[in-house]
């Protein structure tokens, strides 16, 4: 049976991580060459992009596009991991608080801000990820790091123990919903930590097109890659040079992009040089 190569939108489950719906998909479709697109901890739900085989290929680009997330965020307590999966370290009386003073401290995070992520994000320091040494009684202190908050919106305020705050957030790759959650709180003095977060869109992929695990569609690997990368289409000649890893001709567009046959199948990832255009990476046919 020939490999077959492509994308699926999964719409993530609250309870699994994003590693445990790789193996799923690794058994449905007796593949090892299986990754995804931007981690999901697991009490978060969503858009989760799987690369099958060739694909895998692509999915770092796919991480480097916007997001959008449908968050909630309590205000009166701050945890150990800055969502509800931590320990309470923190508890204050956000009975003062008013709406106003919650959507104008929201405001200061929209455009480009400085963000330093969770403690326990998968971030790397010194080869390790940040969580694993939290988790081995590390004190891990992460640098800040630039991230764009291109829209942030208050859907709703609600008061019971506590105060939950549910938003609308699109934003650029790296960003930590958890650390926002985190930030207001310490703005307003009250402690703040994530209960909710669903993923919407890891553009230009949707949640109105993903599926579960069990039943996604696999979406043809050229024709999703089209709406990231722009497409070259390659002659017989080009097509044996770019294999063999040698240049051609430089191409029309700036930036990365995808060599295809004449059937319209991915032949490689290209980039301009001073020279020409070359390989960055060569497909399996």
């Amino acid at each position: 049976m020939s490999l077959q190569h492509g994308f699926l939108v999964i719409d993530k489950p609250g309870g699994v991580t994003s590693h445990d719906v790789v193996a799923q998909i690794r058994r449905r479709f007796a593949t090892k060459r299986v990754g995804h697109a931007g981690t999901l901890d697991p009490m978060a739900t969503g858009v989760l992009v799987i690369g099958i085989n060739n694909a895998t290929k692509f999915l770092q680009y796919i991480m480097e596009g916007e997001k959008r997330y449908i968050a909630t965020i309590k205000l009166g307590a701050a945890t150990t991991t800055d969502d509800k999966e931590g320990e309470v370290i923190e508890s204050c009386d956000v009975s003062q608080v008013s709406d106003s003073q919650i959507e104008t401290a929201l405001q200061k995070f929209i455009g480009v801000i400085q963000q330093v992520p969770s403690s326990v994000s998968a971030v790397k320091i010194g080869g390790k990820r940040a969580y694993q040494l939290v988790r081995s009684g590390e004190t891990v202190e992460i640098p800040a790091r630039e991230v764009n908050i291109k829209s942030l919106k208050v859907e709703g305020v609600h008061r019971n123990v506590g105060i939950e705050v549910n938003i609308d957030i699109t934003c650029s790759a790296g960003t930590y919903i958890r650390a926002i959650a985190r930030d207001l709180g310490r703005e307003l003095g009250v402690g703040g930590h994530l209960i909710s977060l669903r993923r919407v869109a890891a553009y230009p992929f949707e949640i109105t097109s993903a599926g579960s695990p069990e039943q996604a569609n696999l979406l043809p690997l050229t024709d999703t890659v089209s709406r990231i990368l722009p497409i070259r289409k390659l002659n017989g000649e080009e097509i044996s040079k770019i294999r063999h890893g040698q240049q051609i001709s430089n191409s029309e567009f700036t930036g990365p992009g995808v060599a295809v046959n004449d059937l319209g199948d991915a032949i490689a990832i290209i980039n301009n040089v001073a020279t020409g255009a070359q390989p960055i990476t060569v497909l399996n046919p």
